[in-house]
């Protein structure tokens, strides 16, 4: 159950990369809270910026500009101790699991590693909570022996999850964390997630582009376009309160077993436009069949629009 305090800020966050002589703008002034307890999920088109923000958020890679603040203190700049104690406070799983292990070490000592690093247990007690840990993510206890290439997509996914809830972070950042998982194993881990996130009462950032799947783990949903967040509501509303452009053509993407067969389904259109320029105005005008002048000229900014629905579209700027 989430409470009002707030754990995570993001503020204004930017990222760009050097390409040749010019700059690609991945993230732009992105900001949002996040509650202690809560799930946000980010969704979006490949290549708009949501893992780009699960990085910086983890300190992965660093940010251009911006401010990300946990519980009040910002921690990108920190140095040594201080960068190390905050390290735990913050853990990742991505979408291959497979690559995040050594092919030579045993899950159970993947398992205390983290234990073994920052809290300095024995290796006896490391092994007992590792088998612990493999019961919470509904794992037999005997797999602290096995080799990751014994173990299948979901079983080492599992794993992941084990491994980062094992030092007890306050956030939990899944960046594509079932993407890579047939369709009934991703639900088996996103219904593991809800569970662990609600017993252990860590944050969670879900990144992922099946808003269906982001929907059901998720209390609220941010939706980015080309690197800035256009839309952020609960996600219980999702369907009947979106209102964004963008928004609306992810719903419409969506299958739906139950759709008239007969109806063509709206494809978006033209192109999105370059991460190498320089948005004069909503990057999403040129695909958008409610644009104006105004829509072409000027930025949009993020705005609430009624209790916890904030969206970037002039059509709904009071």
């Amino acid at each position: 159950m989430q409470n009002d305090t707030i754990l995570l800020e993001v503020k204004n966050l930017n990222k760009t990369f050097p390409v040749k002589k010019e700059k690609l703008y991945a993230v732009s002034d992105v900001s949002f809270s996040l509650k202690k307890g809560e799930c946000l999920g980010i969704v979006g088109e490949s290549g708009c910026g949501k893992s780009t923000v699960a990085r910086m958020i983890a300190g992965i890679i660093p940010v251009s500009g911006g401010e990300v603040l946990l519980e009040g203190e910002a921690y990108m700049n920190l140095k040594g101790s201080e960068k190390r104690r905050f390290r735990r406070n913050i853990q990742m799983v991505f979408q291959d699991p497979l690559s995040s292990f050594s092919p030579r070490m045993k899950v159970g000592t993947y398992l205390m590693e983290s234990r073994r690093n920052f809290d300095g247990i024995s290796k006896e007690n490391g092994l007992k909570e590792a088998r612990k840990l493999l019961l919470e993510v509904g794992l037999p206890e005997d797999f602290v022996n096995r080799y990751p290439h014994e173990l299948s997509g979901g079983q080492l996914q599992r794993v992941a999850i084990a491994r980062a809830i094992s030092i007890q972070p306050k956030l939990l950042i899944c960046d594509e964390a079932t993407g890579a998982l047939d369709v009934s194993i991703q639900n088996q881990i996103a219904k593991l997630l809800v569970k662990l996130v609600e017993e252990k009462q860590i944050s969670c950032l879900f990144i992922g582009h099946d808003l269906a799947l982001v929907r059901s783990v998720s209390q609220r949903i941010a939706v980015m376009y080309l690197g800035r967040i256009v839309e952020i509501l609960e996600s219980e509303t999702l369907a009947a309160k979106a209102v964004h452009p963008y928004t609306k053509m992810l719903l419409g993407s969506v299958f739906d077993v139950y759709c008239d067969q007969n109806e063509e389904i709206a494809a978006a259109k033209g192109e999105p436009p370059s991460p190498l320029e320089v948005q004069k105005g909503c990057a999403f005008a040129g695909r958008c069949n409610w644009c104006r002048e105004k829509c072409k000229e000027e930025l949009p900014l993020l705005q609430e629009i009624e209790p916890g629905h904030k969206v970037a579209c002039f059509q709904f700027m009071k």
